[in-house]
Order: structure tokens, then C-alpha cells, then sequence
């Protein structure tokens, strides 16, 4: 190809009402384990055991922490732009009496989001933390199962999370916004 054919040949990225409809007209089935990062269509290797078990694990622990504070949303859809609505495996929202019955979550929703990395760490850390990050997510958990750490990112930057640390001390996490809230995670890993 010469470099007049490379310009004129783009990329086309999906939308996210193109992603809706093509799941409305069965090009993704139902049970198809994607989300939609950048226009792209991403396919999300199976949940195993081990990371639906931390899922559930954090889910009950956040719950029972935040109270009425924040909504506990687990592996459902943030709306960051038209071309990206990943599904974190959870996230905080602030609450809202309608539960984002009508719309789903975007940046200025989300508290707190917390991805579980097993097979997904790369994936996790090379995307989308950067992805959370340029969108203005105040907070993400990395929930690392092979390495059993949890490291905390904040400071979202457009190149990144400035502010990551390694979180040790697993009997003590305080989500950044949620000032008061102690989160007991000793028995995570």
C-alpha cells in the first residue's frame, strides 16, 4: 500500500448504539461475553470460579461497607463515550433514585471501580485502567489473583492514574470519596 492508500483507508470504530443494535439484530448473541472499548468489539475470555467467587466476595463486602452511600453495580455497563461502555467487574455509583433504570452510569456516576485480574491483568492494566483514567475515574481497584495484591490508582490524568499504590494493610481500605467507609478485605486472597 502507498502512504495516499494508507490515509485514505481508516478504521471504522463502532458506536455504542451501534454495539446495541447489532446485539437487537443477533450478530452478538445474548450470552456473548463482550464490551466495547474504543469502536472495538472485545471478546472477554470466560469467568472461571476463582474470579466470580472475589466478584461476589467484594460485592457483599462493598455492599455491606457503603450502605445506602453508594450503589454496589456488579459486571454492568459504564457509558465513558460514544465508543466505549466497558463492564467492570464493579463499580460504585453515586446513588440515584431511579437505580440507572434509564440510563447507564457515566464518568461523573462512578465512584469507584474495581477490576478482578487473573487470565485479564494485561488487558486490565494496558487498557483499561487507561481508559478509566482519561475518561476522569477518581479510583480504580486492580484486584491482581495471580500475584494476590490490590494495588490503588487515583489521580486519573490523560496519560494515565498518577497516584498507584500497592494497599497492604487489607483490613483497612477506605474508597477515596466515600470518606468514613472502611473496607475489610483480610481474607481476600
Amino acid at each position: 500500500m502507498t502512504n495516499v492508500e494508507i490515509a485514505v483507508c481508516q478504521r471504522h470504530r463502532l458506536t455504542v448504539a451501534e454495539y446495541y443494535r447489532m446485539a437487537e439484530v443477533g450478530i452478538l448473541s445474548p450470552e456473548a461475553r463482550v464490551e466495547l472499548i474504543e469502536g472495538e468489539v472485545i471478546d472477554m475470555p470466560p469467568i472461571g470460579s476463582r474470579h466470580a467467587g472475589t466478584v461476589k466476595y467484594l460485592t457483599n463486602r462493598l455492599m455491606y461497607a457503603v450502605g445506602d452511600r453508594a450503589i454496589v453495580s456488579a459486571q454492568d455497563p459504564i457509558f465513558l463515550d460514544v465508543h466505549s461502555e466497558p463492564q467492570p467487574d464493579i463499580a460504585l455509583l453515586r446513588p440515584r433514585s431511579d437505580f440507572y433504570r434509564n440510563a447507564h452510569p457515566t464518568p461523573v456516576d462512578v465512584l469507584l471501580v474495581v477490576e478482578v485480574a487473573d487470565s485479564t491483568l494485561a488487558y486490565d492494566t494496558q487498557i483499561k485502567l487507561p481508559l478509566y483514567a482519561r475518561h476522569h475515574i477518581p479510583e480504580v481497584w486492580l484486584v491482581d489473583l495471580v500475584n494476590q495484591r490490590l494495588s490503588i490508582h487515583c489521580s486519573p490524568t490523560a496519560s494515565g492514574f498518577q497516584d498507584v499504590q500497592p494497599h497492604s494493610n487489607l483490613s483497612t481500605v477506605t474508597p477515596l470519596l466515600l470518606a468514613g467507609v472502611m473496607v475489610d478485605l483480610s481474607d481476600l486472597f
